[in-house]
């Protein structure tokens, strides 16, 4: 176990120093720095212990075992970068249903940069800029999250795959982030 633990401990802090580069890349210095701290709490420090496996999340083998991931429930509840923590009940047509609310661009952002360390760390040298675009395509349509949300996050997974990390991280930095909540895909 203790071999798993330290395996584990390298993996989730070489995945959060990943994106803690990117985000300061684009100035998110305090999400950079706040990233995925809850990987080091005891709920979900454990399961990643005992589940590691070095290729994949262990929340997916603990979902695997036992039904459900506790880690998961408690790590989505905490870090506002996964579209999971913004399902709320809806309003107007939804109203009473469980649906997407849409997300600020700055932790949409922190998705986009989540995904391509996400990757990098799990595909090692294998990864290539399309790799996140292709994770994120194979669950296309089954994502309960906002039809913006989702529509800005493949628009910077696709420009990774077709620009390059080097001029999607500049759009980012320079076009997205400056202008905030006021960034639309599509201006008028």
């Amino acid at each position: 176990m203790k071999g798993k633990a330290f395996r584990h401990f390298c993996t989730i802090t070489h995945h959060k120093l990943l994106v803690m580069k990117y985000c300061f890349r684009v100035g998110l210095y305090k999400q950079g720095l706040l990233h995925d701290l809850s990987k080091y709490s005891p709920t979900e420090f454990k399961v990643g212990c005992k589940y590691y496996q070095g290729t994949r999340s262990p929340n997916n083998a603990e979902r695997e075992e036992t039904g459900v991931s506790l880690a998961w429930l408690h790590h989505k509840g905490r870090n506002k970068h996964h579209y999971e923590y913004w399902i709320d009940y809806g309003l107007g047509l939804q109203k009473g249903e469980m649906t997407g609310m849409k997300m600020p661009i700055r932790y949409v952002v922190e998705m986009f940069l989540d995904r391509i360390a996400a990757c990098r760390n799990y595909m090692g040298r294998s990864y290539t800029d399309h790799a996140p675009l292709d994770y994120f395509s194979k669950g296309k349509g089954h994502y309960m999250m906002h039809p913006e949300t989702e529509e800005f996050l493949e628009y910077l997974l696709k420009m990774l795959a077709e620009k390059g990390e080097r001029k999607t991280l500049r759009f980012v930095k320079e076009e997205v982030l400056p202008q905030g909540e006021d960034f639309k895909l599509h201006q008028s």
